[in-house]
């Protein structure tokens, strides 16, 4: 019975659980620099932008999460978490998304594209868009939400972490509604509203 309790014990202690989490901070800072050098073509104002609103209980509860991590993992290895933005599919999207941009750029000055809660592309007023341009602006949007899905599978799958995609894309959305810039038009909350 004895050999049998110590047996037990050694294989106990044998597992080691290796956690592999998410690295949040590392994806909002890539967000960020990829956001920023897609829209990089076109003069931005220098007035500060606020982070995408958020009620109440989703502070409450983002903030008891974090709080969760930050006792589950060291600093030392928050510190070391990075995120690898830099492979020939990264680029080409990025490439692809930063071509496209000026063109897009004049509908969501508009106001005939939003930036939907999830970060993808919408007509957000169709009246808004003359007949001519209608089918341009719906393959601009196509185009663009598919390099933006695509985006966020290339960046998991080049951090061997194909199951961070919906994190991923959620952080972007955020993001992408962060960095909209004055006069755009953003879904938050289910509502619309102009930055």
């Amino acid at each position: 019975m004895r050999k049998i309790s110590v047996l037990t014990a050694l294989l106990l202690t044998a597992c080691v659980t290796i956690n592999i989490y998410f690295p949040a901070a590392a994806a909002e800072k890539a967000a960020d620099e990829i956001i920023k050098d897609i829209q990089k073509n076109t003069p931005q104002k220098m007035e500060p932008k606020p982070k995408a609103e958020l009620s109440d209980w989703q502070l409450s509860l983002y903030k008891m999460i974090d709080s969760a991590i930050n006792v589950a993992i060291s600093s030392a290895q928050a510190a070391d978490a990075d995120l690898s933005i830099n492979s020939p599919d990264i680029q080409r999207l990025r490439a692809s998304m930063a071509k496209r941009f000026a063109t897009l750029q004049v509908f969501y000055g508009n106001g005939s594209v939003g930036i939907k809660s999830d970060g993808l592309l919408v007509v957000k007023d169709t009246g808004s868009v003359a007949l001519k341009d209608k089918n341009q602006i719906n393959k601009l949007i196509a185009s663009e939400n598919a390099d933006r899905l695509a985006l966020y599978k290339a960046i998991a799958n080049a951090n061997g972490h194909p199951e961070w995609a919906a994190q991923i894309k959620s952080t972007f959305a955020a993001q992408w509604i962060s960095n909209a810039q004055s006069g755009w038009w953003v879904q938050s909350g289910g509502n619309w509203k102009q930055k």
